[in-house]
C-alpha cells in the first residue's frame, strides 16, 4: 500500500509543479543556449590544452 500512496503523492506534487511552471521566453531560451554553448567550448578548449600539454611532455 505504501507504493500506491507514494505514487499518488508523487503524481499530485508533479501536477502542482506543472501548473505553476511556465515555458521560458525566447530571450531566456537564447541566454541559456549561449551559456551552454560557451561552457561546452570552454570544456573543449581545456581538454585540448591538456591533451597538447601531455602530448608535448
Amino acid at each position: 500500500m505504501d507504493i500506491i500512496f507514494a505514487t499518488r503523492d508523487f503524481i499530485s506534487r508533479s501536477q502542482r509543479v506543472m501548473a505553476v511552471a511556465t515555458r521560458p521566453r525566447k530571450s531566456e531560451y537564447e541566454k541559456i543556449a549561449k551559456i551552454t554553448a560557451a561552457g561546452m567550448v570552454l570544456i573543449g578548449v581545456v581538454g585540448l590544452v591538456i591533451s597538447l600539454l601531455l602530448h608535448v611532455v
